[in-house]
């Protein structure tokens, strides 16, 4: 099972790339509330499900926004799953909580592994006429591993 946060769902709709989740992983699961952040209609091949344990969730809220710790919680009670997940609050919790997750941009990086997409690089200059905040050093770092 893939979970998907709402920053990439946003990030890859603003470059006209939300196409580029379920060419990577099928089916994508996010949360009612992720759904509700995203605003938009979600492609078919995503589902929505919910954590089962709410009070989990409401702790994780305490100190996250209420879609990342919708996404966790769900994440924290499924077998084997990849979290997708940008903020680095919610990646701390996650890598603290020995999850599976990778960021918007390790998306891309996958995805040029299957050869669904032929460079990074554009992608992350589409990404740049964005608001969408990204460090240099780990653009650097993304493009590195892409081998270009």
């Amino acid at each position: 099972m893939t979970i998907a946060d709402t920053s990439c769902l946003i990030l890859l709709d603003k470059i006209g790339r939300i196409d580029l989740l379920e060419s990577v992983f099928g089916k994508i699961t996010v949360t009612r509330r992720v759904a509700y952040e995203f605003q938009k209609q979600l492609p078919e091949s995503f589902e929505i499900t919910n954590p089962q344990d709410d009070n989990y969730q409401k702790l994780l809220m305490s100190f996250l926004d209420s879609g990342e710790a919708s996404v966790i919680a769900l994440a924290v009670e499924q077998k084997d799953c990849l979290l997708i997940i940008d903020e680095s609050r919610g990646r701390r919790e996650v890598k603290s909580l020995g999850l599976k997750f990778t960021g918007t941009l390790g998306v891309l990086l996958i995805a040029k592994e299957k050869g669904i997409i032929k460079s990074v690089t554009e992608l992350i200059d589409e990404i740049g006429r964005t608001n969408f905040r990204i460090s240099e050093a780990l653009l650097t770092e993304v493009k590195h591993k892409a081998g270009e």
